[in-house]
């Protein structure tokens, strides 16, 4: 275990033999650090944070701090849980659970980086992408490979669907379905088909798939009626679209308006 001589490590805390762990960095009590983990200058991990392998933690960012909600209580026991393979870049704040027990939950191979916030609650699914400055307030969800750009806002409680991708600069405060572009403020543009063409969807998938975009986001259907119509798919990716549909307590982000790019 290679530890600087400047860092403060609590003896309560948890750090397999070969995490690395670099000057300044502050490692609280009942934190858990797996396998060639490695933690950089100055960051900062609270109680109740844990690691799973191969996690890389660079300079200044913040895991498991309490959070942001007038509802928390100093002492609450709560927890964020990291998978394995994840990467927090420089400043990047990811915060624990509100409620007692309650946890923010990280998956695995996702990539954080410079600025960026995770707010309580919040749940990420595996490869998710959150680029500079981009905000995730409490409780959202993210689905796999969701790539989120720079500077993006998304309001608490809302969910982003597995390969999403959020343009610079959106403003989220519905949700958005699987497999689709969404830009501006609760715009969705186009089918996200670079990123569906990197996970390996294809053939019927991709073509039912655009069927399903049409028939919500092309025909002038409401939500309701282009569900009612929405028969005859047969691919897993049409099922997930459509269940992300039905379960939605929030209302899908509509088409782009006229015009828009």
């Amino acid at each position: 275990m290679a530890i600087h001589p400047t860092a403060i490590v609590s003896p309560k805390a948890e750090l397999d033999s070969s995490v690395e762990v670099g000057p300044y960095a502050v490692i609280e009590d009942g934190v858990r650090l797996g396998a060639r983990t490695r933690v950089g200058a100055h960051a900062y991990l609270a109680r109740g944070t844990s690691l799973g392998e191969d996690n890389e933690v660079h300079v200044g960012a913040v895991l498991g701090h309490e959070p942001q909600d007038l509802r928390f209580r100093c002492g609450t026991r709560s927890y964020l849980r990291v998978g394995n393979r994840n990467v927090f870049r420089e400043y990047c704040t990811v915060h624990r659970g509100t409620e007692p027990e309650s946890a923010t939950v990280i998956g695995d191979d996702c990539y954080l980086m410079a600025g960026s916030h995770v707010g309580h609650n919040c749940v990420l699914g595996n490869h998710v992408i959150l680029c500079n400055c981009a905000l995730l307030a409490g409780y959202v969800q993210v689905g796999d490979r969701a790539f989120i750009s720079g500077g993006v806002v998304i309001h608490q409680f809302m969910r982003v669907g597995r390969l999403a991708m959020l343009s610079g600069n959106a403003r989220v405060s519905m949700d958005v379905p699987p497999f689709v572009i969404a830009a501006e403020r609760n715009e969705v543009h186009a089918i996200n088909q670079v990123g569906l063409k990197r996970a390996g969807v294809k053939g019927e998938a991709v073509r039912e798939i655009k069927a399903l975009f049409r028939l919500f986001y092309r025909s002038g259907l409401t939500t309701s009626e282009a569900l009612a119509q929405a028969r005859g798919f047969c691919t897993s990716e049409a099922a997930e679209f459509l269940e992300f549909v039905r379960n939605s307590p929030n209302g899908l982000c509509p088409p782009a308006r006229r015009g828009a790019g």
